[in-house]
């Protein structure tokens, strides 16, 4: 989606120090890894071959180009070689434009330094800078094709998803004969002269989930994956989030796909080998999933839902089945970087508990601060880890050649620390040494909102001693967040105002906030928000946020979740539980089967799901929770549950008896 929109502590921690030895956050294996990167290649150049034709077993032809490495005639080289596939749904033609304006000599890099050398921080356009960045991280190199990569002695096959660009067929948006189709483009792979038996995937976003369904539903086929920004739940991630409608993001997104898979193959049109079966089958669903999710967001009751629209919403289906990974059945050595400000952090965030089929110089997880396109935007500058296409270069290099370089040495975790980016490292996440803390709100006012709210609460890690009612009211201010910057995929975090502080949307927010840290906190895990709540309809939609308030008053948010009531099911298997019986990591089963409108009135207890974080609290900062009734424009509820809220008010019940709280991860108690 990138190339998309730019071309049209605790115990165990590694300091995040540049030109540390071994393999650090860049350190010397780092510096060695991009001089091996950027210096001179094996081969002189590539030769792009078009539209390979790859059939499928039940007959449809996937389009796809193949890149291979020339000698100094120009020809393709005679060596067998490893090659690296990327299974796209932004059309390859879209990826060759980015691959070869990103690297044309001397002109666009001295592009990208002037661009970056624009400083607009400070300004209300003070995002620029990260989203520039991403240009020079590498990331649009792993988003299409890499030459350097190439020239170095690899192939790489970049081919149209089903029903997408050139290929024939109907998209499928992770299908179970979508997914079919990348195992067979591997096994077709294996049997071409050119390939040597080692194959890797790479991409980003919709490519790197599919290397993550292809490493599951083929376990030892891939020989290595590099995933950036990839998701494994896309129920929880994207689609239906707290059992909302992700229009935020699904939106634009459907539009985008939909849009391009129509631009036809100008050159067949011209050469007479025009494919009138591509055309027949971009008919028959010019517009995929665009009815579905009108569906999803006007239906009045449960029992309405139909077809497509209902599977999504219930547990066990295929549907549902298709769109979530089995990450324990990988055996292929994966290198994922993702993001806590990502579309899909909440899977990302799990991804290193979850291959567990991989011992740890076989898993590695960067997590930046950045957001979907923004992700290793500062990568390969001093206090980051290398760019992304140089880590991909080592990776495939260690599991494809069998080169000993060191990146199986590099930290299992890469962490960027919230709200100051500065990274740290551990052998996992969460990182050891962090005990759960409940921190309870309370009705009594803490006098640290400067500008309005909703209500200001205190937090504190004592049970409150008085009820308290808080009234929250479904508002617009959730638009200028940093959840409206996460489901735009960043773009608008261009207007960093609204990205990196909170002020402007805690407008329709209850606030709770604790006194000042006495001592450096760190924060790594997942938070839950356990709520007491009553509504005077038969449902509702809460949305909360966990910030960090520095003593200027700035308020960074640093986890954020969201939960429709009728859907507060749990499912008990996923969901983490404490030694006490807090829930530590709530994981909703959000399916019709769970479906619990409510009685107006009634009075009862939810835990809503947040995104993981790793966060730092320095002396004097403040930890705080929002809650709000609304959170637009990442989701709003789904179609059932908005006429049966009627966008009422609803209320927080403060109780001493049944208290509400945040559950914390942190390295020393909060007062």
């Amino acid at each position: 989606m990138v190339t998309a929109v730019t071309v049209v502590a605790g115990a165990g921690l590694v300091p995040a120090v540049p030109g540390a030895a071994d393999a650090e956050l860049y350190g010397a294996l780092g510096a060695k890894w991009t001089r091996t990167h950027d210096g001179p290649s094996k081969y002189k150049g590539y030769k792009v071959t078009p539209d390979v034709p790859i059939r499928m077993s039940d007959g449809t032809v996937l389009r796809g180009n193949l890149i291979r490495p020339t000698d100094r005639n120009g020809r393709p080289v005679s060596e067998k070689l490893p090659t690296v596939v990327n299974m796209t749904p932004y059309t390859k033609m879209v990826s060759a434009l980015a691959s070869e304006s990103m690297n044309y000599p001397v002109l666009v890099p001295q592009l990208i330094e002037l661009l970056n050398s624009i400083n607009l921080q400070g300004t209300f356009l003070s995002g620029y800078n990260e989203l520039v960045g991403a240009l020079r991280g590498g990331l649009i190199n792993t988003f299409s094709y890499d030459p350097k990569l190439i020239k170095s002695g690899y192939n790489m096959l970049v081919v149209d998803v089903r029903g997408t660009g050139f290929s024939q067929g109907t998209w499928q948006v992770f299908g179970e004969r979508e997914r079919r189709d990348t195992v067979e483009v591997i096994d077709w792979v294996k049997r071409q002269r050119w390939d040597n038996g080692k194959v890797g995937m790479a991409g980003v976003s919709y490519s790197a989930i599919n290397q993550l369904q292809a490493a599951s539903d083929a376990p030892g086929e891939l020989g290595a994956i590099f995933p950036i920004v990839p998701g494994a739940d896309l129920i929880q991630d994207v689609i239906a989030p707290g059992g909302g409608v992700g229009m935020g993001f699904l939106a634009p997104w459907l539009g985008l796909v939909n849009g391009t898979k129509m631009i036809p193959n100008v050159a067949s049109m011209l050469n007479g080998t025009f494919d009138w079966k591509w055309l027949g089958d971009r008919v028959k669903d010019p517009l995929t999933y665009f009815d579905v999710m009108i569906e999803a967001l006007t239906t009045r009751t449960p029992n309405g839902l139909r077809g497509t629209t209902k599977d999504l919403v219930t547990a066990g289906t295929a549907r549902r089945r298709s769109l979530h990974t089995d990450t324990s059945k990988i055996t292929t050595p994966t290198f994922a970087i993702g993001g806590w400000n990502d579309l899909f952090t909440f899977s990302e965030s799990r991804l290193l508990s979850g291959l567990t089929s991989l011992p740890d110089g076989q898993r590695k997880l960067i997590m930046d601060d950045g957001y979907h396109i923004t992700s290793g935007s500062n990568f390969g500058q001093r206090g980051y880890p290398p760019r992304a296409d140089v880590l991909a270069r080592a990776w495939y290099d260690k599991w494809l050649k069998g080169i000993d370089n060191g990146i199986d040495r590099y930290s299992p975790a890469t962490l960027s620390q919230e709200p100051s980016g500065a990274f740290v490292q551990g052998p996992t996440f969460p990182l050891p040494g962090h005990q759960r803390q409940r921190q309870y709100l309370s009705g009594r006012p803490s006098g640290t909102t400067g500008t309005p709210v909703a209500g200001d609460g205190s937090l504190s890690s004592a049970v409150p001693a008085n009820r308290a009612t808080r009234r929250v009211a479904p508002g617009l201010s959730t638009v200028c967040s940093r959840d409206g910057a996460q489901s735009a995929a960043g773009i608008t975090a261009l207007f960093d105002f609204c990205a990196r502080d909170s002020r402007v949307s805690e407008i329709a927010a209850q606030t709770f906030t604790s006194a000042p840290a006495t001592a450096t906190t760190t924060i790594s895990g997942t938070p839950v928000v356990h709520l007491r709540q009553r509504l005077n309809a038969r449902d509702g939609y809460w949305h909360a946020t966990v910030n960090v308030v520095s003593p200027d008053g700035r308020s960074t948010t640093v986890s954020m979740g969201q939960l429709m009531v009728s859907l507060r099911g749990l499912d008990k298997q996923r969901t983490g539980f404490g030694p006490n019986g807090d829930v530590i990591d709530a994981i909703p089963t959000l399916s019709l089967d769970d479906y619990r409108p409510v009685r107006p009135g009634q009075v009862l207890t939810i835990d809503i799901p947040m995104t993981a974080t790793q966060a730092k609290l320095r002396p004097g900062d403040r930890l705080r929770v929002d809650i709000y009734a609304f959170n637009f424009p990442k989701a709003v509820p789904l179609g059932p549950g908005l006429w049966s809220s009627q966008l009422r008010p609803q209320y927080i019940e403060i109780d001493p008896a049944n208290p509400s709280w945040v559950n914390v991860p942190v390295s020393r108690p909060l007062r």
